[in-house]
């Protein structure tokens, strides 16, 4: 029995289901998405959806990493985000100055090594500084990769992926007949990380938004209507004993 949750996160509820610690996906990918809608339910203004999203962040790390969970990737902000109302833009890029100030000594504590994937030309001085000053403050930490895909876009890391393969193979470096899927997925800005194993997606919406287009071939997709800020620990564990429930054959029968 001891393969069961038994496991003591303080804030979960006790409806959560039972989950086997042995088989809990290495890599969980989560669209954080609503924060808008919820905030416009309520009568406030987007930007409060965005900050109460953010609280969100550390609670479902916390329950990840209590599980055993190798990898969380959080999408949060995409580069069609950019299209976005320019306050709205200036808030989010702000969140990761407040984030980390608040939460950093409790990721520390917990072993939790922070990263980003996503390009950093464009993003403001002030959130590169809060972001690097995170992942330099865990380098060292050896638990759970919280990774913040920011300023990602999967169309544009695939592309920027061939052109890098097209130089090496210019330069000598690569051989045509050599280029298979194992080496294409060393052009990923994920190159050494697992593939995703589960993506959860929250609000409601059924689509990718060109989020890890690669590395989500073959990952178990789990959907909730609820919106991100009301994404609770108990439903992490309800989309954790859902993806154990599948059968993963990768095509095989």
């Amino acid at each position: 029995m001891k393969k069961w949750l038994g496991i003591n996160v303080k804030s979960v509820s006790s409806a959560i289901p039972a989950i086997e610690l042995d088989k809990v996906p290495a890599h969980v990918a989560i669209i954080m998405d609503g924060n808008g809608r919820w905030a416009k339910q309520r009568g406030l203004p987007r930007v409060a959806g965005h900050h109460s999203g953010m609280k969100n962040v550390k609670k479902i790390t916390m329950a990840a990493n209590e599980i055993g969970v190798k990898v969380l990737t959080m999408y949060a902000f995409s580069t069609e985000n950019w299209k976005r109302p320019k306050e709205e833009v200036e808030f989010l890029m702000k969140l990761p100055q407040e984030f980390f100030p608040l939460e950093i000594e409790e990721l520390i504590e917990n072993n939790v090594r922070i990263r980003m994937t996503g390009w950093k030309e464009g993003l403001p001085d002030y959130t590169l500084k809060a972001i690097e000053g995170a992942i330099e403050r865990t380098k060292d930490n050896t638990g759970l990769i919280l990774n913040f895909a920011l300023n990602y876009g999967g169309r544009k890391e695939m592309i920027a992926g061939v052109q890098d393969m097209i130089r090496d193979v210019q330069n000598g470096k690569l051989q045509i007949e050599d280029l298979d899927e194992a080496s294409f997925s060393s052009y990923m800005l994920t190159s050494d990380l697992p593939d995703p194993d589960l993506l959860i997606r929250t609000s409601g919406e059924l689509r990718l938004s060109n989020f890890l287009l690669w590395q989500l071939a073959y990952s178990e997709l789990w959907f909730t209507e609820a919106y991100w800020p009301e994404f609770t620990e108990s439903l992490f564990m309800q989309a954790i004993a859902e993806y154990q429930r599948r059968g993963r054959r990768y095509g095989g029968i």
